[in-house]
């Protein structure tokens, strides 16, 4: 149960965005701008992108429901999303992804956390300007998501077929048009 009174029914950051929908506007901007807009990163680059970070933040809501995004975009499995966030060293993706996930990773740990290091290898790898910010503030603004909705307590489904299910309509719609009743 949510520690405030969030309309009932609404898992993860539905209840919180029903509850203000106001901020939610502004949020949900946010995050069609950083997932879905125009980007040389794919939706799902970006949204493996958020689903990492929410790992990192143990965020079981936003870990999933990016994770089936993620996996709907990149035409894989679940199995696949896993794998990139328990080990992403040895998962099969991109030199240059590997290293957008080691900035998003610092940055989950602190801004500060950053290193010359890894913008100079991401550059190496392929990485443009663009990547690079869009990776920083796709990794800070999920761990204020992140802490959102863990922060309020809110309720997540616990089976993962519930966001795998949904993802397709998730896609479809996008978050400028994000309705938490859907």
């Amino acid at each position: 149960m949510a520690y405030i009174n969030l309309p009932e029914g609404l898992p993860g950051i539905r209840g919180p965005m029903a509850f203000r929908p106001d901020t939610a506007k502004h949020l949900n901007d946010l995050a069609e701008v950083l997932l879905r807009a125009d980007n040389t990163l794919t939706r799902g680059e970006r949204e493996l992108i958020a689903t990492y970070v929410s790992y990192l933040n143990d965020c079981f809501f936003c870990q999933n429901a990016h994770g089936a995004l993620a996996q709907h975009y990149l035409e894989c499995n679940m199995k696949f999303i896993d794998t990139v966030k328990e080990n992403t060293n040895d998962a099969l993706i991109s030199p240059k992804m590997k290293a957008l996930l080691s900035i998003a990773e610092s940055v989950q740990k602190g801004g500060k956390q950053v290193t010359p290091l890894q913008i100079e290898t991401a550059k190496l790898l392929g990485a443009t300007d663009m990547e690079i910010h869009d990776t920083v503030l796709i990794a800070a603004a999920f761990c204020m998501f992140n802490r959102y909705v863990d922060g309020l307590g809110t309720w997540a489904p616990k089976e993962r077929e519930f966001y795998i299910n949904r993802a397709k309509s998730r896609a479809e719609e996008g978050y400028a048009n994000y309705n938490p009743y859907h």
